[in-house]
């Protein structure tokens, strides 16, 4: 199989599929698809504002246009497929969004045609689950062997990578597993994404290996931090700092240096969910994982509860105090909201009565305030808290002068500060008259 003179359409635009179609639209002609008509205004505008790609690189994708219309979608013959999978409100898989993905893509497919799926998932979804959308919407045949010489397309896979607000590791430099339907395909498959990936590929031997190896990534991640995460809450009781045992530690050549902290986004709090819906599915009941999900997922609350216990006894009336959140994103300098667990903190703060003041230099005070319901601040004026929760790293906030973080607090009391990523250093805190929580 020959995909060199192929044309791709990529199928979504987020923080995967941009990346992915601008540095094949560097080469060849793509076609950049988005059911957003807003998002596909602003790309068509050479602009991003998941600020993941640079006018620059925008308009060095000369063979790349963008669409909201199906139609424009009829003349490609590669269809990359990169919406995004959730989980619902209960943590199970939402397939919805890929499935839709599949109904589009299906309506347009022809004889010889390739789908290839990005978006994560467990493995067996794209043989089990988005195949038979493609067939029914198709009518065409899903080709399974090389020896099959009857009409039909062809499926691969290859798990995307992306790093949000990493300007290091970007796409052509992140090694890329591949896969497909058939070993002639597989090859092909490979051979395409080595057009665009400088670090190489890792093609393995079947659909659900690719999908396997995926999800199991970012399960180990959200393994070791819900670890460590643990660790916090046990020496927080015993009265020792973790960074400082963690810091110990790490001078043992084969530590792992994770740190805790509030796991969110679109992978690490996303991705075990689809290991554990699989592994029940076939009648395994996971443990390890599933544990390690409850910790991270309790972490915002855990710190929510305990700047109230500290500012409690400070002799702050809780019922009646301001707490200034400083970041609201998932990770730090990037402005993605999903899934972010300062969210919880917020909430949790709310059921305490108190007062949340949020800012945030990297978000759309819009889209926030749309999607959670949360307003965000420029910034804070005068001495207008009661204490303080830095949530996020943000370069903006590892560089202010910590006396600044002082003068935002109320004269008159004992306020809490929470370094959630201990950017600052502890004891110059406790100097400027600071409660000092931190993982």
């Amino acid at each position: 199989m020959n995909l060199s003179d192929r044309k791709i359409a990529v199928i979504g635009l987020g923080y995967v599929g941009l990346p992915l179609a601008v540095e094949f639209g560097r080469y060849r002609k793509v076609i950049g698809f988005d059911i957003n008509q807003e998002r596909v205004l602003e790309l068509s505008a050479m602009r991003d504002s998941t600020l993941e790609v640079e006018h620059s690189e925008l308009l060095a994708a000369k063979h790349l246009i963008f669409t909201s219309n199906v139609e424009d979608l009829s003349s490609a013959q590669i269809y990359i497929v990169t919406v995004p999978t959730p989980i619902d409100n209960a943590n199970r898989p939402d397939m919805n969004p890929l499935i839709r993905a599949s109904e589009l893509v299906g309506s347009l497919l022809k004889d010889g045609d390739l789908v290839i799926y990005e978006s994560t998932v467990f493995p067996g979804a794209t043989e089990e689950v988005c195949v038979p959308v493609l067939e029914e919407f198709s009518k065409l045949k899903f080709i399974k062997s090389d020896a099959d010489c009857s009409k039909g397309f062809y499926c691969g896979y290859s798990p995307e990578r992306v790093n949000p607000g990493d300007k290091e590791r970007r796409l052509p430099n992140i090694k890329k597993i591949t896969s497909g339907c058939t070993p002639l395909v597989a090859k092909a498959i490979d051979t395409l994404y080595g057009e665009i990936i400088k670090a190489g590929t890792h093609p393995v031997g079947s659909i659900k290996v690719a999908e396997a190896a995926k999800v199991i990534e970012n399960s180990q991640r959200d393994l070791n931090i819900a670890f460590v995460n643990e660790l916090s809450v046990i020496f927080e009781r015993i009265g020792i700092d973790t960074s400082e045992v963690l810091d110990a530690a790490s001078t043992k050549w084969n530590f792992l240096p994770f740190r805790p902290g509030l796991v969110g986004g679109h992978c690490i709090g996303v991705d075990p969910y689809y290991l554990t819906h699989k592994a029940e599915e076939v009648g395994y009941i996971p443990q390890v994982i599933l544990a390690g999900r409850r910790i991270n997922d309790n972490m915002g609350r855990y710190a929510a509860r305990s700047v109230i216990r500290m500012m409690l006894q400070n002799g702050i009336d809780v019922a009646r105090s301001t707490v200034g959140v400083m970041g609201i994103t998932f990770k730090e300098n990037c402005p993605d909201t999903r899934n972010s667990k300062v969210i919880d903190l917020i909430k949790e703060l709310q059921v305490w009565n108190v007062k949340v003041l949020v800012s945030d230099p990297w978000v759309n005070a819009k889209d926030v305030f749309n999607e959670h319901g949360i307003e965000i601040m420029p910034s804070y004026i005068g001495r207008s808290v009661d204490s303080l929760i830095i949530a996020v790293a943000h370069n903006q906030y590892k560089n202010i002068e910590i006396h600044n973080l002082r003068e935002i607090c109320k004269d008159q009391i004992k306020p809490v500060l929470a370094d959630l990523k201990s950017i600052y250093i502890k004891e110059s805190l406790e100097e400027l008259g600071f409660s000092v929580f931190r993982f």
